[in-house]
């Protein structure tokens, strides 16, 4: 029988990848099965070649529905898509491997809509791959909440007590200007703030970048703090959220792994995961705040490179369920503060 905790998907990623071996890395930590039962969604064949490839300590029960999932290491229960095999090369894009990607994300999703799963952990998948599988989107974020019809949400980084999310992310840096509206910098403010109160850590402080060098140094290097940031730093205050700025880009996240601030707003993609990705590479994970259903992820991709070898580590697929799990069971924010 099923144990009471919540059940968590976990999507296997792109089969070529390393998503299949750092999820089955991850849950030979027998402590990460307290609290919550994991889901794996993906190819049997394929986890049970690495499972016996690399002598890994987990045993594989192929499941037909997500509430059929017993939790008990070192059982790993996976709904199996038998849609790839043992035999599928490692370390190759592919439109067959994108198609797959996107099997186990969708059915996975939709069980997080339907309520039968409480979360989604999901493994890296290629852009490239989902795209020659005829996907419109550029990766899980706007497919997810495509699926879910939302069109606010964001993008957040987690690296234990250190969070940011963006205004702007998978853009052309050439058309971020365009996209660093009031609107969007205060729907961006609103989403750390509720991030914030999920974390368990509501009203703490928020510091919210500019987009230019010295946040515009008085509109001498850019206009847009004045025109957009400002403005929606102010109405967020009138809200009542407890944020400042425009503050520059690299004084920001210095200021919040001092304690000043316990979440950034970052206007673009590398002005946050540059910095983050600095102090916690293997273990930082990706959170789509704003879906009506928790979403998480290692932060970082496929590595075909190194795919099928042995060589990938579990470490931040262990944190992207970690936090999954504390966010689904309410237990807030286990992080130390300075």
């Amino acid at each position: 029988m099923s144990r009471k905790e919540p059940h968590i998907a976990v999507t296997m990623g792109d089969p070529a990848g390393i998503g299949p071996e750092i999820v089955l890395k991850a849950f030979c930590d027998d402590g990460l099965w307290q609290g919550a039962v994991p889901v794996v969604y993906g190819d049997a064949a394929r986890l049970e070649w690495l499972v016996e490839r690399f002598a890994l300590p987990l045993e594989l029960r192929i499941i037909l529905e997500p509430e059929e999932a017993e939790g008990e290491f070192p059982r790993l229960d996976v709904i199996d898509f038998e849609n790839v095999g043992a035999d599928f090369p490692f370390g190759e894009i592919s439109a067959e491997a994108g198609r797959a990607a996107l099997d186990y994300i969708e059915a996975a999703a939709r069980a997080a809509l339907d309520g039968r799963v409480s979360g989604l952990v999901t493994a890296p998948i290629s852009k490239k791959a989902i795209r020659g599988a005829g996907s419109r989107f550029s990766g899980h974020t706007d497919l997810l909440a495509a699926m879910a019809e939302t069109h606010r949400y964001a993008m957040t980084l987690v690296a234990g007590r250190l969070r940011a999310n963006f205004v702007t992310a998978h853009v052309p840096y050439a058309d971020v200007p365009a996209g660093v509206t009031r609107r969007r910098v205060l729907e961006t403010i609103r989403l750390a703030a509720e991030a914030l109160e999920m974390l368990g850590e509501a009203g703490r402080p928020i510091a919210v970048c500019g987009l230019n060098p010295h946040a515009g140094e008085g509109g001498v290097l850019g206009t847009e703090e004045d025109e957009s940031i400002m403005p929606a730093v102010k109405a967020a205050q009138e809200e009542g959220i407890n944020c400042e700025g425009p503050i520059p880009g690299d004084t920001a996240f210095y200021r919040m792994k001092r304690g000043d601030f316990a979440f950034v707003v970052a206007m673009y993609h590398d002005q946050g995961h540059a910095p983050l990705k600095l102090v916690a590479f293997d273990t930082g994970v990706n959170w789509t705040v704003g879906l009506p259903f928790v979403r998480t992820s290692p932060d970082h991709g496929t590595a075909f490179d190194i795919a099928g070898t042995g060589k990938a580590r579990g470490d931040s697929m262990r944190s992207a369920w970690s936090l999954a799990k504390r966010i689904v069971t309410g237990t807030g924010s286990k992080e130390p503060r300075e």
